[in-house]
Formats: C-alpha cells, structure tokens, sequence
C-alpha cells in the first residue's frame, strides 16, 4: 500500500490482513518526520474508489 502525502510520502506500509473498513479508516504511523518530530503520529486514511493507497490527513503529537 502507498502512503501519499505528508512526510512518509511514497513509502509503503504492509496490509495484506487489512479488511476493507481498516483500510478506509487508515492509520495514525509513528514517526520522527512529522511535526511533532519523535514519538508524533502522521495519519493515513483510505479513500473509496483508491484501493491502493492511504493518503495524508494530519499529524498528532
């Protein structure tokens, strides 16, 4: 799966035993390439119709 956007663009992240909601609903990643540097989160969310990719949505700390 692709990661769009935000700082781990153009990454991949494993999901091969992700169901479809999982995916829709996405993931809060750590990582220290964000704003909140180490320990905060990039958030990666599907999108219907784009099966194949988790695009940016924000940060958190």
């Amino acid at each position: 799966m692709a990661l769009i956007g935000g700082p781990l663009d153009g990454q991949r992240l494993a999901v091969t035993d992700w169901s479809e909601q999982q995916l829709l609903d996405g993931a809060a990643l750590l990582t220290e390439l964000g704003a909140y540097r180490p320990g905060g989160r990039a958030h990666y969310e599907g999108q219907p119709g784009n099966p194949d990719r988790l695009h940016w949505t924000g940060h958190t700390p």
